[in-house]
C-alpha cells in the first residue's frame, strides 16, 4: 500500500498515522470534530497532513486504504459514503497487527478487562519479558510499532476496535464477560454486542488459546453457535472458591486485588501466563507486587473508622454488582451520574444486605430515588464530590464503608470518570485533614 487515510484523529487514530509515516506509507487524517493540541502538534511535527471540522470525501475515495478509529461509529456518514465507493476500512488494531509478528495476548470483556490487562502486563513484566501494553489501555498498538518492535504485547481491545478487523490474531485471546453496555452502537441487540466480542477469537488457530468466563451465560450460549478453532480454557468461579492455587504444591496465591470477580480475572491471567512459560514462582511475584489502576475499588483513607473507597470507573450496573459484591463491611453508597437506561434490578439482593444509606450524586437523581426508595432506609442528593464525602461520613458509623461505585456515566456534572474519582479522592484527604485538625 501507498497511500492511507485515518478517520478519528484521537490515541488510535494518531498512532495509525505515526506507523504509516514510519513505514514510509503517504498518510492523511481527518477528524469531523476538533483535534486536541497534543495531537495536532504530533501531525505537525511528524509531518503529516490532517484535516479537522468535515471530511474531504474525494480525498479519502483516493486512498488504498481507511483505517477507522474505534470512536467512529460505523453508521457514520462518512463510514456509509466510503463503503458504497467499495473502499477498504480497517480498523486500527488490524492496521497495527499487519506489521508485528510478535506473540499477542489480547483481553477483552464489558468489566475487568483494564484491570485484567494491566495485571498480565504486570506478570510478564516482573517475570522480565520484553512485553509492551497497549491498545485501550494507554498507548494505541500503532504507536507502541512506530515507537520499536517488542518481544510479546498485551492489548486491551473493545468490541469497537474488533468490529473491523480482518486477520488479526492473538496468540491468547481472553474473553472476561459479556453484559449490556454500549448497545445503542450494535442496534440495541446484546446478539450483535456478543458477536463483536466473539471476533477476538475469530482467527485463531487450533496452536492459540482461548480463555474465557466460563460462567458467564452470554458466553456459553455464543459458545453453543460459534467455532472456536483455538484450545479453549475456561474459568469457573466453583474452580476458585478458596482463591488460586498454585501448581508447585505452594497454596494458593496471594493476591493485591479485591473481589470475586477479581479473583475470577486473575484466574484467567494466571493461565495466560502459564500458556507463555511462566514459572509458578514468577506468577507469585507478580501477583503480589501489582498495584491496580486509580478509580476501581481503590481504598483512599480512612476518617473516624469509616473506610473511603473509590470506584468511579464502575460505569454500569455490571460493575455495581462486583463492587457490592466485595464489600464486608455495611456500606454508604455513592451513586448517580448519567443513566444508561439501567435496570438495577440485579443489585436488590446486596442492596438489601449491605446497603445502609444511598447519596445520589447527579443532576437528574429520579430513578435512582425511585427505584430504591423501600429498599434503603436514607437516600440524599448532592450535586458535590465533596458534599457526596461529608454527607457519607455523617451517615456511617465506625466500620463502615464510604463506596463510590456510580453505575451511571459522569458527564452530568464531571469531565469523565477520572475526574469524579480524583475530586471525590480529594475530598475526603482535605476531610481527613478538617477531621484531624479539630481533635488536636
Amino acid at each position: 500500500m501507498k497511500k492511507v487515510a485515518v478517520i478519528g484523529a484521537g490515541e488510535s487514530g494518531i498512532g495509525a498515522a505515526l506507523l504509516a509515516k514510519s513505514r514510509g506509507i503517504e498518510v492523511f487524517v481527518s477528524d469531523f470534530g476538533s483535534i486536541d493540541d497534543k495531537y495536532k502538534k504530533e501531525l505537525l511535527d511528524n509531518d503529516i497532513h490532517f484535516e479537522e471540522g468535515g471530511h474531504d470525501i474525494e480525498r479519502l475515495l483516493s486512498t488504498d486504504l481507511v483505517i477507522k478509529s474505534p470512536g467512529v461509529p460505523n453508521h457514520a456518514s462518512v463510514i456509509g459514503r466510503l463503503k458504497e465507493s467499495g473502499v477498504k476500512i480497517i480498523s486500527e488494531i488490524e492496521f497495527g497487527f499487519l506489521f508485528y509478528e510478535g506473540f499477542t495476548l489480547a483481553v477483552t470483556g464489558s468489566n475487568g478487562k483494564t484491570t485484567a490487562s494491566g495485571l498480565l502486563y504486570h506478570l510478564l513484566y516482573s517475570a522480565g519479558k520484553q512485553v509492551a501494553l497497549g491498545g485501550n489501555y494507554g498507548k494505541s498498538f500503532a504507536r507502541i510499532l512506530a515507537e520499536g518492535s517488542p518481544e510479546m504485547i498485551v492489548l486491551e481491545v473493545s468490541s469497537f476496535q474488533l468490529d473491523d478487523i480482518e486477520h488479526f490474531r492473538p496468540h491468547v485471546a481472553i474473553l472476561l464477560n459479556i453484559t449490556p453496555d454500549h448497545l445503542d452502537r450494535y442496534d440495541h441487540s446484546m446478539q450483535k454486542y456478543a458477536h463483536a466480542k466473539f471476533r477476538i477469537t475469530e482467527n485463531q488457530t487450533p496452536d492459540d488459546y482461548f480463555i474465557y468466563n466460563g460462567d458467564d451465560p452470554v458466553i456459553i450460549e455464543e459458545l453453543k453457535s460459534y467455532e472456536v478453532k483455538a484450545h479453549q480454557l475456561a474459568i469457573t468461579r466453583s474452580d476458585y472458591i478458596n482463591g488460586i492455587p498454585s501448581k508447585d504444591g505452594s497454596g494458593n496465591f496471594e493476591l493485591t486485588i479485591k473481589g470475586t470477580h477479581n479473583l475470577l480475572n486473575a484466574a484467567t491471567v494466571v493461565e495466560a501466563c502459564r500458556v507463555t512459560g511462566l514459572s509458578e514462582q514468577e506468577i507469585a511475584r507478580g501477583l503480589k507486587t501489582f498495584v491496580n489502576l486509580p478509580h476501581r475499588l481503590e481504598s483512599c483513607g480512612m476518617i473516624s473508622g469509616v473506610e473511603f473507597i473509590n470506584d468511579s470507573k464502575a460505569t454500569n450496573v455490571d460493575a455495581v454488582y462486583y463492587a457490592l459484591e466485595a464489600m464486608e463491611k455495611p456500606v454508604v453508597w455513592i451513586a448517580g451520574g448519567t443513566d444508561k437506561g439501567n435496570d438495577y434490578e440485579v443489585l436488590l439482593p446486596f442492596v438489601e444486605e449491605k446497603v445502609n444509606a444511598l447519596i445520589c450524586l447527579g443532576v437528574d437523581n429520579s430513578k435512582l430515588k425511585t427505584f430504591f426508595r423501600g429498599h434503603i432506609q436514607a437516600i440524599v442528593e448532592t450535586k458535590q464530590a465533596s458534599e457526596a464525602v461529608e454527607l457519607g461520613l455523617k451517615l456511617a458509623e465506625a466500620g463502615d464503608v464510604v463506596l463510590l461505585s456510580p453505575a451511571c456515566a459522569s458527564f452530568d456534572l464531571f469531565k469523565n470518570y477520572m475526574d469524579r474519582g480524583d475530586q471525590f479522592k480529594a475530598a475526603v484527604s482535605e476531610l481527613a485533614r478538617r477531621v484531624n485538625e479539630d481533635k488536636k
